[in-house]
C-alpha cells in the first residue's frame, strides 16, 4: 500500500477558497479501528463551520475535514470483528473524510444497503445518524404526531421527511422555493411551506401546533418555533444558521409544558455512535435495501474541487446532498 494520500487541507480559517489539496501519511488504524480506501465522501454544514474555524474537531481526531464516507476496508486495528478486507462499507468519522485513506472506529461502519451504490452510500452516515438521534430517540417522534422540519430540502430535511412519513407522522416542510417544496411533498410530506409566502407559526397553528419541530436554522426562528409547538411540544435544535441567540419567553415554555433541547453528534463518545450505528442496521437500514427511503442527491465534485462542493452547499441552492468523488 502507498504510504503518502492526496487530502484536502484547510489552510487557515476562511471561505471555501481556503481548501487545497495536500499529500499527507496515509493514517494507521488504531485497536478497535479501520482504515477505509474512500471512494466518496459526503460534504455537510459542520465541514464548512470547521473550514471557517468555528468548530474545531475533538481531541484525537483528524484535522481534515468529512465527516462521513464510503469506500473498501483494506486495514484492520487489533481486535476489529465483525468486518473483513475487502467489505464494501459507508461510515461515520470523526473527520479525515476528504482523502484517499481515512480511519474510523469499526462500529460506526455499515454495510452499503443492497440496491444503493457507493456514492449513494457516502450520503447516509451523517445524516441518519443525526436524523434518527434527534427526531426519533432524542424528539421521540410518535406515529400520528405532527412532525415540523426546517430546510426541508437539505440533506438533513430530505432524510427526516422520508422517515418520518414512513412512521407514521405527519411531516411538514419549510423550504424556500416552489421546487424545493414540490420535493418535500414528493417524499412524504403533507405540506412544504414556503417560508418566502408563508408564516410556518400560523400554518402549524392552523393544525393544532406540531408536536416536534426539528430546526437547524436558529436566530428568529426560535420565538417562533415556539409558538409553532403543540401544548407538551418539543422543539429539537441540531445548529444555527442564523444564530444561537436570541430573545426568548420561557414562560411560555412553562405554561405550555414545552421541551426544548439539541444535540450535536461528532462530540459524542464512541460508545454513543456505535448504539446509533446498531440502531440504522436494525431499524432503517432494511428500509434503504427494500427502496421503501433513499438519499437525495444533488451534485458530485472531484476531490480537487472541494472548494467549489463548499460554494454551492453555502448558496443554499442544493437539494439533497453534495459529494466528494474520490477514487
Amino acid at each position: 500500500m502507498t504510504q503518502t494520500m492526496r487530502a484536502v487541507e484547510i489552510t487557515k480559517p476562511g471561505g471555501p477558497d481556503v481548501l487545497k489539496i495536500a499529500e499527507r501519511p496515509v493514517p494507521q488504524p488504531g485497536p478497535g479501528q479501520v482504515l477505509l480506501k474512500v471512494a466518496y465522501a459526503g460534504v455537510n454544514r459542520p465541514d464548512a463551520l470547521q473550514r471557517a474555524g468555528s468548530y474545531a474537531p475533538p481531541p484525537g481526531a483528524s484535522d481534515l475535514p468529512g465527516l462521513e464516507a464510503s469506500g473498501e476496508v483494506v486495514a484492520l486495528g487489533e481486535g476489529v470483528t465483525g468486518l473483513g478486507l475487502g467489505d464494501q462499507v459507508c461510515a461515520l468519522l470523526p473527520g479525515g473524510g476528504y482523502a484517499e485513506y481515512v480511519v474510523t472506529p469499526a462500529a460506526h461502519c455499515l454495510p452499503v444497503p443492497d440496491g444503493l451504490d457507493l456514492k449513494q452510500a457516502a450520503c447516509l452516515p451523517e445524516t441518519y445518524f443525526t436524523v434518527w438521534t434527534n427526531v426519533f430517540l432524542r424528539g421521540n417522534l410518535q406515529a400520528g404526531e405532527r412532525f415540523l422540519v426546517h430546510g426541508g430540502s437539505s440533506g438533513i430535511g430530505t432524510t427526516a421527511i422520508q422517515l418520518a412519513h414512513h412512521f407514521g407522522a405527519r411531516v411538514f416542510a419549510t423550504a424556500g422555493s416552489a421546487d424545493k417544496c414540490k420535493v418535500c411533498v414528493d417524499l412524504g410530506a403533507e405540506k412544504a411551506i414556503n417560508y418566502r409566502e408563508e408564516d410556518f407559526v400560523e400554518v402549524l397553528r392552523a393544525e393544532g401546533g406540531a408536536n416536534l419541530i426539528l430546526d437547524m436554522v436558529g436566530g428568529d426562528y426560535l420565538p417562533r418555533n415556539v409558538k409553532a409547538l403543540a401544548d407538551d411540544g418539543r422543539l429539537v435544535q441540531i445548529a444555527f444558521l442564523q444564530g444561537p441567540k436570541v430573545e426568548l419567553n420561557f414562560a411560555q415554555v412553562m405554561m405550555r409544558r414545552l421541551t426544548i433541547t439539541g444535540s450535536t453528534l461528532r462530540p459524542q463518545s464512541d460508545l454513543a455512535k456505535a448504539r446509533i450505528a446498531d440502531d440504522l442496521r436494525a431499524r432503517v437500514w432494511p428500509l434503504l435495501a427494500a427502496g421503501r427511503i433513499a438519499p437525495v442527491m444533488d451534485s458530485e465534485y472531484p476531490l480537487a474541487e472541494a472548494a467549489a462542493a463548499h460554494a454551492r452547499m453555502e448558496t443554499s441552492g442544493h437539494i439533497g446532498k453534495i459529494v466528494l468523488k474520490v477514487a
